[in-house]
Parts: structure tokens; C-alpha cells; sequence
């Protein structure tokens, strides 16, 4: 019964992208815009079919999505922590909110200067800036999940005979997961972005880096490529993992209904 629905959403989805492609092809042959201003449809077709073939596209997604996974998984083992702790005791908030504050306004992006100093120009600063992007916004959902959970019900698994491991397993990590999930769909968001910036300076493989590259040498087709092949990704990992994540931890907790 869902199909028919899914599959209207599907192309409302699509048919904007392609209208874009559409005009993107009519404006440029309108205009007789120069290569090396802006490329047509069809250079960038066959310069994402030379790099496939030559197998440097693979080599740029594949670095560029193993740094994402691995600083985004680092992020979420230490922020989830800590923002549990947070929520829990009034100490280690008091103590710990005014510096998530701070760095919440420097996460991602501001840290690359200093990686590099630290890091190298490599893997480890390149994981480090995605590992900050994460770490706050998803630190900070927590917290707030964690804190909206009502103290009647706390109160009552307690009186109920429930340990403080069963509270916490049972009561606070189940009520603060919709929150969780969203700020780890938020944080893989600005993660994504610190990636794609940082690649572009401390590294010598992966998509922000084939942008760069390409730049030098006027290659506006392989800029382009680059672009929809991040802006693709993006759509993949958001649709096909984020969302339903998200949208299935929300109707799990009772938060929404299913349907």
C-alpha cells in the first residue's frame, strides 16, 4: 500500500534534479558559455566516465567516506557519553556546558589550521575536523534528550525496584535516542562539509581534493563532476540511512505514530 506513495515521493524527488540538469544544458548552450567559465552536460558525463575508468573517482570516494565514518564514529562514542553524564549530574553539566558552548562555535571547519600543526597533512587532522563537527552537536542533543525526560517517570522506574544500570539502559538511553539520532544526523551534516574543506588543504586524495586540483588546471568539468558527486553522496547517506534512522527511532520511542 506504501509503494504508489513511495514511489510518488521518489519522483517529486527526482524531477526537480532533472529540470536543473535541463536548464543547466539550455542556459549554457544559449549563451555559448566557455568551458573554462562553466561545462556542458556532456564533458562532465565523459569525465566521470574517464575517472571511473581509470579508477581515481573510486579512490577520492572511498578515502573521502572512510575519514567520514571513522571520525563520525569516534564523535558519537565519546559525545554520547558525555552528554548522558550531563544529563545525569549536575556537577559534570555545570562544569562541562560553558566549554561545549564555547567549542560548539568553533567545531569543524575553524579547527583545520591546527590540525595540520598537530595532525600532519593527512588522515589523522582530516579525521580530527570531522571529529569535532560531531562531537558538540551530537554531545548537546543528548544532553537535551536526556534532561526532556520528565522526573515523575525517572521517580517511578525508581520506585518500581529499577537500578541506576536500568535506569539508564531501560528509561534515559531509550528517551534520549530520537534526539541522539537527530543531532547525529545533524553533526554528519556539518561533518560532511568540514570534510569537503579540509580535503582541500591537508590531503592529497579524496573528493575535496580532486576539486582543487581540478581548479588548477581549469578543469570545470572535473569541478562540476566533483560537485554532484558530493551533493549525491550527501542525498544517499541523508535518504537512505539518516532519515529512515531517525524516522524509525522517533515511532519506536512513541514519540509519533507509525503510518
Amino acid at each position: 500500500m506504501r509503494r504508489p506513495g513511495r514511489i510518488a515521493g521518489a519522483a517529486g524527488f527526482i524531477l526537480p534534479l532533472l529540470a536543473l540538469l535541463l536548464i543547466w544544458e539550455v542556459v549554457v548552450r544559449a549563451f555559448d558559455v566557455s568551458p573554462r567559465v562553466f561545462p556542458a552536460v556532456a564533458p562532465v558525463v565523459k569525465a566521470g566516465i574517464e575517472a571511473i575508468d581509470d579508477g581515481t573517482l573510486i579512490r577520492h570516494i572511498g578515502a573521502s567516506l572512510g575519514r567520514i565514518a571513522l571520525g563520525t564514529l569516534i564523535g558519537i562514542a565519546l559525545a554520547v557519553p558525555l552528554g548522558i553524564a550531563m544529563g545525569t549530574n549536575r556537577a559534570v553539566s555545570t562544569f562541562f556546558t560553558p566549554l561545549l558552548r564555547f567549542f560548539s562555535v568553533l567545531a569543524g571547519i575553524a579547527w583545520i589550521p591546527i590540525a595540520t600543526l598537530w595532525f600532519g597533512y593527512g588522515f589523522g587532522a582530516i579525521t580530527f575536523v570531522i571529529f569535532n563537527a560531531v562531537f558538540f552537536v551530537v554531545a548537546y542533543n543528548t544532553l537535551l534528550g536526556v534532561t526532556s525526560i520528565a522526573m515523575p517517570l525517572r521517580h517511578a522506574a525508581a520506585s518500581l525496584g529499577a537500578t541506576k544500570w536500568q535506569l539508564l539502559t531501560e528509561v534515559l538511553v531509550p528517551g534520549a535516542l530520537p534526539n541522539i539520532v537527530t543531532g547525529i544526523r545533524t553533526g554528519l551534516g556539518f561533518a560532511w562539509r568540514g570534510l569537503i574543506a579540509a580535503e582541500m588543504i591537508a590531503t592529497n586524495v579524496g573528493l575535496g581534493y580532486m576539486l582543487f586540483v581540478a581548479r588548477d588546471f581549469y578543469r570545470t568539468e572535473v569541478i562540476v563532476l566533483g560537485m554532484i558527486i558530493i551533493g549525491v553522496l550527501w542525498l544517499l547517506i541523508d535518504r537512505l540511512l539518516l532519515a529512515p534512522l531517525e524516522r524509525e527511532t522517533i515511532e519506536r520511542w512513541g514519540l509519533v505514530r507509525a503510518a
